[in-house]
């Protein structure tokens, strides 16, 4: 059994959506809470309070009705996610990141979990639990449950660009195949990840996949240019520092955040879409194992504000996560791999060899040309987990490649091809136009020009 999360946007009226930030209001209250008392103890030299134990028996004492409709079982899921987040900082410290920070920032809403028990699901409704002496909170969903009713076991309320959404988290089991039809764990296969492509596999038979993110890639800079011709737009009625915003003002943060969230919904469904595709393309090719290549030592390195940008974007985490969330599912192992140098080493003759400026790679010390991305996968299927950057074993480059693209849902990415963000063509010339194709066996030779200068009587 493993655990899957789905996220539901509500459909609410006005005074349900008022309720629910009222609650997310309260937790973020809870939240400063807690930043205040650790203040006071630090000022006063004495142990901040960071174990969830400690941090409960300091919520029992507050006393019901502290933090308006929200309920025990809501703080106590704020009380565990601080709590969480300060023991991850303390580890990262341990472990010689300096730049790891401890949760001292306050926050206006924060998400609030409920787990099995304290809420009820009925169909599409969800009945919200509030504080003892409030009115019953029933919220409807904007889809239909994705889990049965019987696997889910927490809800957590949040709010992303203005709007609110409830992450539903359910108990799926493993999924099973007849004999001799499932993943072999002796098939492994290597995945390369990057920004043009995702997901770039190498199979063991010689079969490979390439999934193109381009649409995604298209989806950032569209945004980012989007954003920056919005900001210049507007930059001249921006308030001044301690000026309070107008509702003109108010109107265009109000856009910006819901724009923001649509741009995130849309790239995070674009790499759930290339996930499965990774997946459904190794469950048919009975690959029991994933050998994953782990980039993100990359992004410790300074390459300028544009490349950095790039990296930042290109969310190295959150593509692992989902590719191994999936593969879990379908009963394939995923194992992250040092990928180091797979995209400039021959795997033939295994010499270095110049990056290329391209997506193809050529060798000048034997006669190998190849993909790019593939031979990087399959250099990666050779190489053992927790190890260096030996690769024990030739690497076997694909032959059959598939192609797929992810992000078909993407503005500009269906049969249009054309972004409505993009600026629209000029209505003036276009040059010249290219004639019509003749008719069948006739010449394509110019047509000569007769010059006649006699008229017929009464032609003027």
């Amino acid at each position: 059994m493993v655990h899957r999360t789905a996220r539901v946007a509500l459909r609410v009226t006005p005074g349900q959506r008022r309720r629910c930030f009222g609650l997310l209001r309260s937790a973020g209250d809870v939240w400063a809470c807690v930043l205040e008392i650790n203040g006071w103890r630090r000022r006063r030299d004495d142990a901040p309070l960071t174990s969830y134990q400690e941090l409960c028996r300091e919520l029992s004492v507050s006393g019901p009705g502290t933090f308006g409709e929200l309920d025990s079982t809501g703080a106590r899921s704020v009380l565990r996610r601080f709590s969480d987040a300060w023991f991850a900082a303390a580890k990262r410290r341990k472990d010689g990141d300096v730049s790891a920070g401890f949760p001292r920032r306050r926050r206006g809403l924060v998400p609030v979990r409920w787990y099995h028990g304290t809420f009820t699901l009925d169909g599409a409704r969800v009945r919200i639990p509030t504080a003892r002496g409030t009115a019953s909170l029933w919220v409807r969903l904007a889809r239909t449950l994705p889990y049965p009713v019987e696997q889910v076991r927490s809800v957590t309320l949040l709010c992303e660009g203005g709007r609110l959404f409830l992450d539903i988290t359910a108990e799926v089991p493993v999924a099973t195949y007849p004999a001799g039809e499932g993943p072999d764990p002796v098939r492994v296969a290597g995945v390369d990840l990057g920004i043009i492509h995702p997901y770039a596999v190498a199979g063991p038979d010689g079969a490979g996949l390439l999934v193109s993110g381009r649409a995604i890639r298209a989806e950032h800079r569209m945004h980012l240019a989007d954003t920056k011709a919005r900001c210049r737009a507007v930059s001249r009625r921006a308030p001044k520092p301690g000026q309070k915003g107008s509702r003109r003002w108010r109107q265009y943060r109000r856009r910006a955040r819901r724009v923001e969230g649509r741009h995130g919904r849309r790239v995070r469904q674009a790499q759930h879409e290339a996930a499965r595709q990774v997946v459904s393309w190794a469950v048919r090719q009975r690959v029991g194992v994933l050998h994953v290549g782990d980039p993100r030592g990359v992004l410790d390195l300074d390459a300028g504000r544009r490349h950095n940008l790039r990296l930042r974007q290109w969310q190295i985490g959150r593509l692992l996560q989902v590719l191994t969330d999936k593969a879990v599912l379908a009963g394939i192992t995923v194992h992250l791999v040092n990928e180091r140098g797979t995209s400039s080493t021959c795997p033939h003759c295994r010499r270095r060899v110049p990056k290329p400026r391209g997506r193809r790679l050529s060798c000048p010390h034997c006669t190998f040309s190849g993909h790019r991305d593939l031979v990087a996968a399959a250099t990666i299927a050779t190489r053992t987990p927790g190890g260096g950057t030996t690769t024990p074993t030739p690497a076997r480059v694909p032959g059959v490649i598939t192609h797929r693209r992810a992000g078909r849902h993407l503005p500009g990415a269906g049969q249009s091809r054309r972004d409505p963000r993009r600026p629209q063509a000029a209505r003036g010339s276009v040059g010249p136009r290219r004639p019509a194709p003749p008719p069948r066996g006739e010449s394509l030779a110019q047509k000569a020009r007769i010059h006649n200068t006699h008229r017929t009587p009464g032609e003027r």
